[in-house]
């Protein structure tokens, strides 16, 4: 029943998408269809886009990993269409252009930092794309037992198929399809789990107890190498092999080892997450635990989130899209509302996993608490049935914002990189981009899908965001300083975050503002355009280039 569900979406994805092949006739066709989209189905576009799987899955895992506070992903994520409907909407789509890159050759006349744009819109789509694959692999070996390869590999060859088919006009159709299905595949199965699990289990979920006994024999399986911390004496089965108590200390649980605790053991610590329920996990901060303070961790989450939205390239390209800047305007307060109904759900999955798959945070498999669940409630059909829908939605999330993505990617070589892009160039490019990212995301099993996807928007906002805003907003902006506040601010914030990734960071608040280096990267990237311009001048157009970003169009049409 779940493979069945997950290959009629892809089935139906490919379907929907060669719609849009007889419409391909020039790169413009391919990349923002024509600019011919309405601001309805643009913003169930851009709303099935943007509800990655990340957003599908990994608030829920986060929520259950990382305590309350990680509702603020969702709170900064829906944030972020605010910001972007209040700077950027309008403007971007009355420069004309078809891609960011194309937006910085028109405003500053500098074909120097349309390549930068062009390298930084690869290494954002590359942060974004990886861990969506990922999280395909992982879903199809959790629902069907497939090796990881398995679902990396299909879920390439379903987008990159897709995408060369029909472009953007294919993307906008899938999305906004799939924004429907997911809203449905995602609301239904909560309403259901609330209503099955009982009046007890509610309550608790409102108020979980701390996780510090296992009230079964429970079978853990780490998909992760992870290191645990025994603080009592426990009785456990590693790897088949008859039952043992272990002695207090640290033990490490290998990668793909299965241990089954016996009912009424102690629960493990493990290093650096907090266990489901009790008073830290229920505060509504992030890093309650941690070494940076709540605050400063919540703080940094909302400014890589809110301002990162404004400068990923797959939800700029789709203002472009548009009829015109008020369309683009419309387009965004759409999302906005479309956004806030769908993330009113994500807890509901976190805080039931708390209550009924606690031990999901030590195998380090959290990001599958929302598909792991209705199996746990219900073992029958109702339970198969609902674990379909989930793991249907979850493709459907996937196939959404990849595609966006990947058509970022390919246009960011094709058409921003290389001179004389051609539709066909464009089709053999995207296939080439998904043939990388595959690659990439086969050995990126290990690493957490929400981290990996907060680290886009980390760059996002330390580079896109202050090119856009100041662009928009500031005349005195000049093509010098946008090209060194990008490279500052690519350079604090992906260095930071390989520090963080690669090494063993200082403990304290060094560690957490390596972790997520927004809270300073954003502003010393703004700080770096605005005095660079300061010691320069603007060239003599900069003030017709700035009329043209904020003169309603439509005025003057006929």
């Amino acid at each position: 029943m779940i493979i069945s569900a997950i290959v009629l979406v892809l089935v139906m994805a490919l379907l929907i998408g060669a719609r849009g092949v007889a419409a391909i006739r020039s790169t413009s066709d391919f990349l923002v269809a024509s600019r011919r989209i309405s601001p309805a189905l643009n913003a169930a576009a851009v709303s099935g886009e943007y509800i990655s799987v990340a957003s599908f899955l990994g608030v829920a895992g986060l929520v259950l990993k990382d305590g309350i506070g990680a509702l603020w992903y969702g709170v900064g994520f829906a944030a972020g269409y605010i910001a972007m409907l209040s700077l950027v909407a309008a403007p971007m789509r009355r420069t004309g252009a078809l891609t960011v890159p194309d937006f910085a050759e028109a405003r500053f006349g500098s074909s120097g930092l349309r390549r930068l744009s062009g390298a930084v819109v690869l290494v954002i789509a590359t942060l974004y794309l990886v861990p969506q694959f990922k999280a395909a692999g992982l879903v199809l070996t959790v629902v069907s037992g497939t090796p990881y390869w398995v679902g990396v590999v299909v879920a390439g060859v379903a987008v990159s198929v897709t995408l060369a088919l029909g472009g953007m006009r294919a993307a906008t159709y899938v999305q906004a399809f799939q924004f429907g299905l997911k809203l449905l595949l995602f609301i239904v199965p909560a309403v259901w789990l609330v209503l099955q699990v009982g009046g007890d289990a509610r309550r608790e979920a409102l108020a979980p107890v701390e996780f510090t006994r296992f009230e079964r024999p429970t079978p853990v399986e780490f998909r992760l190498g992870v290191d645990l911390t025994i603080g009592a004496p426990t009785t456990v089965s590693v790897a088949g092999r008859p039952p043992e108590e272990l002695a207090p200390g640290r033990y490490h649980a290998e990668a793909g080892s299965t241990w089954t605790f016996a009912e009424g053991a102690a629960v493990p610590r493990v290093d650096g997450a907090l266990p489901p329920g009790g008073a830290d996990w229920s505060r509504p901060l992030l890093d309650a635990g941690g070494p940076g303070g709540p605050v400063l961790a919540t703080l940094s989450l909302l400014v890589a989130t809110v301002l990162g939205a404004m400068g990923l390239p797959h939800i700029i390209v789709r203002f472009h899209t548009s009829s015109d800047g008020r369309g683009a305007r419309r387009t965004a307060a759409i999302t906005v509302a479309l956004l806030s109904v769908f993330y009113l759900f994500p807890g509901v999955y976190g805080a039931l996993g708390a209550v009924l798959l606690p031990e999901l945070y030590l195998s380090g498999g959290t990001d599958t608490v929302v598909v792991a669940l209705p199996a746990r409630v219900d073992s029958g059909w109702a339970g198969g049935l609902l674990t379909a829908m989930l793991s249907a939605g979850a493709f459907a999330a996937f196939l959404a914002t990849s595609l966006g993505l990947l058509l970022a990617l390919s246009g960011a070589v094709s058409h921003d990189l290389l001179p004389g892009a051609t539709v066909r160039r464009l089709r053999l490019t995207t296939l080439g981009a998904a043939l990388c990212v595959v690659a990439l995301a086969l050995q990126a099993a290990h690493l957490d899908v929400g981290a990996m996807v907060t680290s886009a928007f980390t760059v996002a906002a330390s580079t896109f965001c202050p090119l856009l805003v100041l662009g928009i907003w500031w005349s005195r902006l000049t093509a010098p300083a946008a090209v060194a506040g990008m490279l500052v601010g690519l350079a604090a914030s992906a260095g930071a975050i390989g520090t963080g990734l690669l090494g063993a960071p200082p403990p304290g608040i060094v560690a957490a503002l390596l972790g997520q280096p927004a809270l300073w990267s954003v502003p010393l990237a703004f700080l770096t355009m605005v005095l660079v311009s300061l010691r320069g001048r603007p060239p003599a157009w900069a003030n017709a280039a700035m009329l043209r970003l904020h003169l309603d169009e439509t005025r003057n049409s006929p």
